[in-house]
């Protein structure tokens, strides 16, 4: 892969920056299908399942303690500690029909927590939830596998990072979002960095082998000035990966961002003057990109997988685990079985009723088609390593890759004149300045976009 870092064109982001997917699946999940019969669907799961392949667990605890008004997240806001209690109770019956079925003998190279807030359970909670995986799963016992837990830095203690690198996690996700206490106040999180600094030093000392930390811009009272002195800040602590999301604005889909007045919003010149210094410092700093909002150093497993060709992209985001079929557990988790999409129920009553009544509860799901295969293997490509090959694309896939996509070529020929990409013989290259909008370039090969499918995405940049 060209290791160039992407180019900023202001002319180009005008033009093209529209809203989009961000595919951490194709189809992606507004093209999931209500249900009628869920077991119809676990039975077609079953059937193209193989289970030859190591697995891949994420586990959706939906409790926080304090709503972040920016939140976007499926999330259930309560002070009342007991509530995980029962949640959990559902959650080890789910484990263990999914175990019975899809993961006997199977290898579980990379496990995740998510949310929420997954620190709002208990020590005791935490250390019983992973013994429950471990009783019904293959999980890995050289810390080898990729074992990663998202965390709200009020929500944890040096003793909580203690807990999860003896029970077996390797990677942890702070959200610092910004460190200027004025946006912090806007969007309800204060969190000092000296908290912050606390549990990276405790993390660093425990041996975690990677620390990702989640930025956002465009947030209410944001300047480039002061993301600026976040950014420089966060620097100074040397993470092993940033996110820098966008932040967007959705207030009548997403409760919480009610809170936040429009009027103390960045203007679009700020945020993307924003983005642009974020894109320019972090290259400066030596961070490789990843592609859209992500960003690693040239020694992580991300980079070094980008460099190598076996990136992948699924609902987790980028990934090095693209040979594992995913379970998901809990409220809205969603999982990738064989040629199959299946999505729990997103009410955590529903969820908890069905789950004590079948051992399941999903809400929709979608069985791929070929076509579905062939154009989410080339956004794939493209979306992780900014080329795609002919001849090895058709050798996998049994197609002409120039015929079969000879309308998206031909409609990717204006975005090769504008230099977004070189369409070639051989193949595809994103340069530079198309990276950035390679979101854009992967929607002509979307063919529910083709179609006209309605959906509410974010803007591109």
């Amino acid at each position: 892969m060209n290791q160039a870092q992407p180019l900023w064109s202001p002319q180009l982001i005008q033009r093209y920056d529209l809203t989009g997917p961000r595919y951490t699946s194709y189809p992606t999940a507004v093209e999931f299908q209500a249900l009628g019969q869920g077991e119809t669907l676990l039975d077609i799961a079953a059937a193209s399942s193989d289970p030859t392949k190591p697995l891949s667990l994420y586990v959706h605890i939906p409790f926080c303690a304090h709503v972040c008004y920016y939140c976007a997240c499926n999330k259930v806001i309560t002070r009342n500690r007991a509530k995980a209690a029962p949640y959990l109770e559902r959650l080890y019956q789910e484990i263990a029909y999914y175990a019975k079925r899809f993961g006997q003998g199977r290898v579980v190279e990379q496990l995740h927590w998510g949310g929420g807030t997954p620190t709002f359970l208990s020590h005791e909670e935490i250390r019983q939830l992973m013994a429950v995986i471990k009783q019904h799963f293959q999980l890995r016992e050289d810390d080898q596998g990729d074992y990663g837990i998202e965390i709200d830095p009020r929500e944890a203690s040096v003793e909580t990072l203690q807990l999860l690198r003896e029970i077996g996690f390797n990677r942890i996700s702070l959200g610092i979002q910004d460190i200027d206490p004025q946006v912090q106040e806007a969007v309800n999180r204060v969190q000092p960095i000296e908290l912050v600094k606390e549990l990276l030093d405790e993390a660093r000392h425990l041996g975690f082998r990677s620390i990702n930390f989640d930025l956002i811009y465009g947030l209410p009272k944001q300047s480039l000035s002061g993301f600026t002195n976040t950014l420089e800040t966060i620097l100074t602590l040397s993470p092993d990966r940033l996110s820098v999301f966008n932040y967007a604005h959705l207030p009548d889909r997403f409760r919480p961002q009610r809170h936040i007045q429009a009027a103390d919003l960045p203007d679009p010149a700020t945020k993307l003057a924003i983005l642009e210094h974020c894109i320019t410092r972090l290259n400066q700093a030596g961070y490789q990109y990843i592609g859209m909002d992500h960003f690693a150093k040239p020694e992580d497993e991300l980079a070094i997988a980008q460099r190598q060709g076996k990136l992948h992209r699924n609902f987790q985001g980028y990934t090095t685990h693209g040979n594992c079929e995913l379970l998901a557990f809990g409220a809205s988790a969603i999982a990738q079985i064989g040629d199959t999409y299946l999505q729990n129920q997103h009410d955590v009553g529903a969820w908890m009723r069905e789950v004590a009544e079948q051992g399941y509860a999903l809400k929709r799901g979608l069985a791929l088609s070929q076509d579905d295969k062939i154009r989410r293997a080339a956004i794939n490509q493209l979306i992780c390593h900014f080329a795609l090959d002919y001849a090895s694309f058709n050798r996998c896939w049994g197609v002409d890759f120039e015929q079969y996509f000879s309308r998206e070529l031909a409609a990717l020929q204006s975005r090769a004149e504008d230099g977004l990409l070189l369409l070639q013989q051989g193949g595809i290259e994103i340069l530079p300045q198309g990276r950035l909008l390679i979101r854009n370039i992967c929607m002509e090969f979307d063919r529910y976009r083709q179609q006209g499918a309605a959906g509410t995405f974010s803007r591109i940049i």
